[in-house]
């Protein structure tokens, strides 16, 4: 499956903030055809809370002001170590670097397409 053209221009607009905030390892993947309730998943990653908190926050910022998107859920901002948007078509994964090397989400991914994301810089 390729993944619908809106979802590849948020996921973009997403990527582009995240480079923004110096995030690490930004990546993509298809999920549809695995999970089937939500087309992709975007991964970044950050040395610290405050960056991550950071990065989430440019994410959600730019998606609101450039698509009129908002998550239908956000969770683990209390922390900062783990932060998921869910827009439904696609969840945003902003992870503390320990946490992306402990839950491995690209290893466990591996398997599914990658999304080619336009430029970041």
């Amino acid at each position: 499956m390729v993944v619908p053209e809106p979802t590849l221009n948020a996921l973009t607009i997403a990527a582009k903030a995240a480079a923004t905030m110096q995030a690490e390892n930004i990546s993509a993947v298809d999920v549809a055809e695995r999970l089937g309730i939500t087309d992709a998943f975007f991964f970044a990653s950050a040395p610290s809370e405050r960056q991550v908190k950071s990065i989430i926050d440019e994410i959600e910022d730019d998606l609101r002001e450039q698509l009129e998107l908002k998550p239908t859920r956000r969770e683990g901002e209390s922390e900062s170590r783990w932060v998921l948007l869910d827009y439904g078509h696609f969840v945003i994964h902003v992870q503390h670097d320990e946490e992306r090397e402990n839950y491995a989400l690209d290893r466990l991914w591996s398997d599914a397409p990658q999304i080619e994301l336009s430029e970041t810089e």
